[in-house]
């Protein structure tokens, strides 16, 4: 089932999310639908949050990096195609490597991107949808779409990162987005829409 993305301004995006355990009601249900969503939405990621759950959860599929042409010949985007993974109870352990500039976007916050500098390289543990632990590393796209979902479980958004001033110009696109003047082909929730 598809459900609507909450819309930037609405507080459980700057919450930080609560851990959850094997036993949380409706998990694999909640898991497709946030696939059924995200795909919807055309994103390669999702979390909880953005659908108005504030628990340590997030979904990726990247396989739409590995199929563009400008990143074929890019070590950044090597083994995207098929990378579709569950976090549950995500730790990201370390971050390493260079901080490098991309031109990132969030579901959450439609018609807006910005150059957000992320570290090349994570190690992360977590849980996948059958509760079994890893402790991995990855690199390049695959670790900056995890920081990015990473970010939304801890309360942060990408506009987070970016300087005061850039924050300052996207004020009143962001105000316009919390009261729902914002055209989108997926479904919203806006929180301040009357």
């Amino acid at each position: 089932m598809i459900v609507p993305i909450i819309a930037y301004g609405d507080p459980v995006l700057k919450k930080v999310a609560s851990e959850i355990d094997e036993n949380y009601h409706g998990l694999n249900l909640l898991i497709e639908n946030m696939f059924e969503t995200m795909y919807n939405a055309k994103g390669v990621g999702l979390a909880a949050p953005q659908i108005g759950l504030s628990i340590r959860l997030f979904i990726v599929d990247a396989s739409p990096f590995a199929e563009g042409e400008e990143n074929e010949t890019d070590p950044r985007a090597e083994g995207l195609n098929g990378f579709k993974k569950v976090f549950i109870n995500p730790i990201i352990e370390s971050e390493s490597g260079e901080k490098w500039g991309f031109n990132e976007g969030c579901l959450s916050i439609p018609k807006i991107r910005e150059d957000v500098f992320r570290h090349e390289d994570i190690e992360i543990s977590y849980y996948d949808e059958n509760w079994v632990y890893h402790e991995e590393s990855f690199s390049g796209y695959a670790a900056r779409i995890i920081q990015h979902e990473y970010d939304h479980i801890e309360g942060i958004l990408f506009t987070d990162h970016l300087s005061v001033l850039k924050k300052k110009l996207l004020n009143k696109r962001l105000h316009n987005i919390s009261k729902g003047q914002v055209e989108t082909d997926y479904r919203m929730k806006f929180p301040l829409k009357k």
